[in-house]
């Protein structure tokens, strides 16, 4: 289109682009048709599509998107090759999910493997830096789930699927507050433990005649607070 074919009083281009007006219920009968077959499609991917995606699954969700838009609107594209398309990403799909049951190593690769972010306490600083998650990120999780510092938590996983689940210590220990500083209010509900020192970025435990002038063994820190509980 020139730019002299543009008017801002053109109602019609505006509101029906380049097609006559009757095509809007065309386009309302096309769009009927690919969302029930959509719907089929969607059944029967499984019922992992309406929960949290895996990453090829979010990678499908977005190639059903960019298929099913372009037989809805565009006058001269026949609806045929959309649900051919459809069918062949369902295909793709329910087999790729087969040879993952088949194989773990294909498993790990299209799904992704579970990462441990804090153990016993303390937080696994290159498996976080592997996944780019940062101590905010891991801190507001566990804020979320009601813990005030790292020694409540004996485990936290980082899922395939992009979710966290959480495994509370049995005897939780003194440790690193994951409070904000600025929530002083809150902060004066943890208890310090002045024989116990923690690193100030990951955690790790370390008695006061140990950790003066050293570096932390697990993140190489020499930044040391007093543990709370």
């Amino acid at each position: 289109m020139k730019k002299e074919d543009i008017h801002l009083g053109d109602w019609h281009r505006i509101l029906f682009g380049d097609t006559p007006g009757v095509f809007s219920w065309e386009v309302v009968v096309r769009t009927i048709i690919i969302y029930l077959f959509f719907l089929v499609v969607m059944r029967l991917l499984s019922k992992r599509m309406s929960a949290q995606l895996t990453i090829t699954e979010l990678a499908v969700m977005i190639m059903l998107g960019g298929i099913v838009s372009v037989p809805m609107q565009i006058p001269n594209r026949g609806l045929l090759p959309a649900i051919v398309v459809l069918l062949c990403v369902l295909f793709y799909q329910r087999g790729l999910s087969w040879l993952s049951l088949k194989k773990r190593k294909i498993e790990l690769a299209v799904q992704g493997d579970v990462t441990i972010l804090v153990k016993d306490g303390v937080l696994q600083i290159n498996h976080m830096r592997n996944d780019s998650i940062s101590n905010n990120e891991v801190f507001a999780q566990l804020r979320d789930r009601k813990i005030k510092q790292l020694g409540e938590v004996k485990r936290l996983y980082f899922e395939g699927n992009g979710t966290f689940s959480v495994f509370k210590a049995d005897s939780p220990r003194a440790g690193l507050s994951v409070l904000p500083v600025k929530d002083k209010t809150l902060n004066q509900t943890l208890k310090p433990v002045d024989n116990q020192k923690v690193c100030l970025n990951c955690g790790q435990p370390a008695n006061e005649h140990v950790h003066s002038g050293n570096q932390c063994p697990n993140c190489g820190k020499e930044q040391w607070t007093t543990a709370v509980q």
